[in-house]
């Protein structure tokens, strides 16, 4: 099969070459997180809150729907079960957050006046041989014909210093339905639930040729590291919230020995069962 890229595999690389080894090569992934967690259950309600009619899609129904969606969470992965205590969270108050940012999601948007054409989307097209692929949110399609890529982030709105890597996801899913839909989204938007902020954007096709310049790019420049096996960390201040700080030279940690097959790892990190962020 052909390579596949994500767009979380593409910016972990621009942020730091190491950082794409230790996911995509090494395949390194600690126990999820309680936030990375309730992201994860806060999705799916809002994305079961649609197989409702319109009428019901209130707050109350929604926060209804946070006990099954957890139930089948655990159901998935029993692990998760152990999770809050392991954390030093209470059930208590994880949940109420839970609910907090359901809640908050209805102060942005108004659920009754919606019916995505899509929710939890997986789109792929191929590119000269490297296969974009990824799942969106939600795609709304207006009478017009013009078409939304919405995603939610349980964090809060980035300093505009950060922005970047958000803008570049949503920017990668519009390339990748322009190419499979001939397209161009009319708004990409960002709903920040940790914050009750929307971000939006209006992409062009100048935008989306300088995406897929910038991923052939990027492709390039994994293909050049998985061969040389040089995969330099990249410092800068994202480093405070890197997870794998102590297997980092630059922390005076020694990388694990690459795998025999790490240029196949490195070149195939969309099928080669790398660990995948929350918000893959």
């Amino acid at each position: 099969m052909p390579p596949a890229l994500s767009p979380s595999r593409a910016a972990d690389f621009k942020q730091c070459p190491l950082l794409y080894r230790f996911r995509a090569v090494d395949k390194l992934t600690g126990p999820p997180s309680p936030a990375a967690v309730r992201g994860t259950l806060v999705h799916a309600v809002l994305e079961t809150l649609f197989d409702l009619p319109a009428h019901e899609r209130t707050p109350e129904r929604a926060l209804e729907l946070v006990e099954p969606r957890w139930r089948a969470l655990v159901e998935a992965g029993p692990e998760l079960a152990d999770m809050l205590d392991s954390n030093g969270d209470t059930d208590e108050s994880w949940f109420a957050q839970a609910a907090g940012l359901v809640e908050r999601w209805f102060e942005l948007e108004d659920p009754t006046r919606l019916e995505p054409a899509d929710r939890e989307l997986y789109v792929e097209t191929d590119i000269d041989g490297l296969v974009l692929r990824g799942y969106i949110d939600r795609v709304d399609i207006a009478p017009t014909g013009a078409v939304r890529i919405v995603d939610y982030k349980t964090g809060r709105c980035p300093d505009p210093r950060f922005e970047g890597k958000a803008l570049f996801q949503m920017k990668f899913y519009a390339l990748v339905l322009w190419r499979l839909r001939g397209v161009i989204p009319a708004m990409l938007q960002l709903v920040y639930l940790g914050d009750g902020k929307v971000v939006r954007y209006v992409p062009d096709e100048a935008d989306l040729l300088a995406v897929e310049r910038n991923v052939r790019a990027v492709w390039a420049a994994i293909e050049r590291a998985a061969v040389t096996g040089d995969w330099r960390p990249r410092p800068s201040t994202l480093c405070s919230w890197c997870e794998f700080q102590a297997l980092c030279p630059e922390y005076g940690g020694t990388p694990p020995p690459l795998p025999l097959d790490a240029e196949r790892l490195a070149l195939d990190p969309a099928r080669s069962g790398a660990a995948v962020p929350a918000d893959d």
